[in-house]
């Protein structure tokens, strides 16, 4: 994470110093600013259709997994927006505007390889995707067969006892 927030900063300054050296220092700043402007009212409307789209789905009774993804794209592309820098900037914007949905689908896909979803009809995700099951050994001691001492600690058999009381 060091190395990959060191880069990001390397080439936050590396573009800030080249339209700085071609436009001038005011108009660098300007331009930050107008990219600010401009992107937190583009994060505004695009968070409220996100939102709006959210809630018609559910209403719809389908399940809104496309437009929460699109309306957590939309925030993360407004939080680019307000670093300061043309990087995050331009990375901010693809993600407020309809390019978003290559990065919604691209997210989708992740979650479908690497999730624990599991295979039932109907589900976004499909039939024939794997889930993760957790097999815990254990048996069950009935009141009679307790220690008497109350301690949880070896049985006769060798195995422990957990008390949940």
């Amino acid at each position: 994470m060091a190395v990959l927030f060191l880069l990001y900063v390397i080439a936050e300054v590396a573009a800030v110093w080249a339209v700085a050296s071609q436009i001038g220092v005011l108009g660098t700043l300007g331009l930050l600013l107008a990219g600010a402007l401009v992107g937190s009212w583009l994060a505004r409307r695009e968070g409220g259709k996100a939102a709006r789209a959210v809630m018609a789905t559910a209403r719809s009774g389908r399940s809104p997994h496309n437009e929460i993804t699109d309306g957590m794209l939309v925030g993360l592309g407004g939080l680019l927006i307000f670093l300061p820098g043309f990087v995050s900037d331009v990375a901010g914007l693809l993600l407020l505007l309809p390019s978003r949905a290559l990065f919604r689908r691209a997210w989708m896909r992740r979650l479908q390889r690497r999730g624990p979803i599991r295979s039932t009809p109907g589900t976004p995700f499909g039939p024939g995707m794997r889930t993760r099951t957790i097999v815990v050994d254990s048996e069950v001691v009935s009141d009679d067969r307790r220690r008497d001492d109350g301690e949880g600690g070896p049985r006769p058999n060798g195995r422990p006892v957990i008390d949940s009381e």
